[in-house]
């Protein structure tokens, strides 16, 4: 959409929005510690899950049916390793704001960390070219001084189905959605280190949170499933390009596919 109609839109997707807010229930992110290890003995990968609201387990009671427990379950059942993880997410972040979250305190070890931000990149009005460059300050950040060999992120939804959303507003804020989508794949593609996990979203309206917003427990468990295939499919070859991007004294990617010296935010 041109952003001559969005102009022309924007009292209507004003209104539409902050009655949308009204009608929600508000509600809190899900219960239970925050950090956690699943099995027993050595050798744990330990994982790193930060972002907004959809991190946070916002739309389930306990961080046990949350992204985290999910995926901490599918990993240590892919893997058959312990998994030593640790969540940092707080609702309504920007991937800015996750990037200052997680700088705000000292960080754990991480072999692998999943970043879950975007939609308030959406509603925020960051075009898909500034939050790629956010996603990319980050991926170095946590790279290059974090030492995480692999960053994941996650889709953003299909904010186009979302029943909770009145028209035109949903079509608009769907729309940008994707273009985000289209826009974190090809820059994920193109570095090394970094993905973007394929999840499946076709999900019947019953597997959402009661707010018609965010996920229920059937959404983490598929969010929770992809990314631990996606580390047992790409682990060997991720650790292998982390250990020679090191040597070589690189860390993170550019818009232009072009690895890129260490960020400043």
């Amino acid at each position: 959409m041109s952003l001559a109609l969005k102009l022309l839109l924007a009292p209507l997707l004003l209104v539409q929005a902050l009655g949308t807010r009204r009608r929600a229930p508000p509600l809190p992110e899900a219960a239970g510690a925050r950090e956690g290890r699943l099995g027993q003995g050595g050798d744990a990968l330990h994982v790193l899950i930060a972002g907004d609201s959809s991190a946070a387990g916002v739309g389930v009671a306990h961080q046990d049916q949350a992204l985290a427990g999910q995926l901490a379950r599918a990993l240590h059942a892919r893997s058959a390793r312990p998994v030593q993880w640790t969540l940092r997410a707080r609702s309504g972040l920007t991937t800015r704001q996750v990037h200052a979250l997680l700088r705000a305190e000292a960080l754990p070890r991480a072999d692998v960390a999943v970043v879950v931000s975007g939609v308030n990149d959406v509603t925020a009005l960051v075009s898909p070219r500034r939050a790629v460059a956010q996603r990319a300050a980050l991926a170095d950040w946590l790279r290059a001084e974090a030492g995480v060999a692999q960053v994941l992120f996650l889709p953003l939804p299909p904010v186009h189905r979302f029943a909770l959303l009145p028209q035109p507003l949903r079509g608009v804020l769907g729309r940008d959605a994707l273009a985000h989508n289209r826009a974190l794949r090809a820059w994920a593609a193109a570095c090394r280190g970094v993905a973007c996990v394929d999840v499946d979203f076709s999900l019947p309206p019953e597997a959402m949170a009661s707010d018609g917003f965010h996920p229920g427990e059937p959404v983490y468990r598929a969010c929770g499933e992809a990314i631990a295939a996606h580390i047992a499919a790409h682990s060997a070859t991720h650790s292998a390009t982390h250990s020679a991007t090191h040597s070589a004294g690189l860390a993170g990617c550019w818009l232009d596919g072009s690895p890129g010296p260490r960020a400043q935010q």
